[in-house]
């Protein structure tokens, strides 16, 4: 019979790792010693914490650990292959916002775009026609109000806008969609837009409907712009 000290040493666990298991309930001593309070382990309890080890190296927790100890061949593959999956696609997610960190890291950007998906909105607009993105501050009501464009891009020409009014003006619905947004402060808004824009032909994205300025003011007067663009995937690249 081995003390608790021995045992973690054979092993190479700590003397707490062992307690915490004896408190789970994962790991019972062969004996505790009543007088002295010491506990003492055996074989069996080392061939049963190193089956814990060797689980917890297969990406078990252990609170699955505990139900699989003495389960079946086949309940534990089940359950390594679904740990299996879990990992990888935390892998493939990890990945990814790797990714964006480095076009972050490499491209200098005003903005931190977030993908999401909206539900359908219904807007009653005044619809324009512009020459210029410069020409839009003229044209938005003062806050809270909404502006929307219809641009794949930096403007080449003129391009359709339209603008929220309470009177009037045609009804607009807007589908649930998949979006890219950020917030920017009201006064970088166009830079904002190009930034954006660019960060969706990076990542292969092409605009699917217009880009949203929600105009914001709250009750201090301080004023952004919530930039929404409705995108999907390129079909061409990858």
């Amino acid at each position: 019979m081995w003390r608790i000290g021995q045992l973690a040493r054979m092993a190479g666990v700590s003397e707490r790792t062992l307690r915490h298991y004896d408190k789970i309930g994962l790991l019972f001593p062969a004996a505790v010693d009543r007088a002295t309070g010491y506990r003492w382990y055996g074989v069996a309890e080392l061939s049963r914490l190193e089956r814990i080890r060797a689980l917890q190296r297969l990406g078990l927790p252990l609170r699955q650990i505990a139900d699989l100890l003495d389960a079946p061949e086949a309940q534990l593959r089940q359950a390594v292959a679904e740990t299996l999956t879990s990992i990888r696609r935390d892998i493939t997610a990890l990945a990814a916002t790797a990714a964006h960190a480095e076009d972050h890291l490499a491209t200098p950007m005003s903005i931190l775009p977030q993908q999401t998906t909206v539900g359908p909105r219904r807007l009653r607009v005044r619809h324009l026609r512009l020459d210029h993105p410069a020409n839009l501050a003229t044209v938005c009501p003062a806050p809270p109000a909404t502006l929307l464009t219809w641009l794949r891009g930096h403007p080449t020409g003129g391009f359709a806008a339209a603008v929220t009014t309470e009177r009037g003006g045609k009804q607009l619905i807007l589908p649930a969609r998949a979006v890219v947004r950020a917030v920017v402060p009201a006064a970088g808004v166009i830079q904002a837009g190009q930034d954006l824009f660019g960060w969706l032909d990076r990542h292969h994205m092409d605009v699917a409907g217009p880009t949203v300025e929600e105009h914001l003011l709250d009750a201090d007067g301080a004023q952004a712009t919530v930039l929404e663009i409705s995108v999907r995937p390129h079909p061409h690249k990858t």
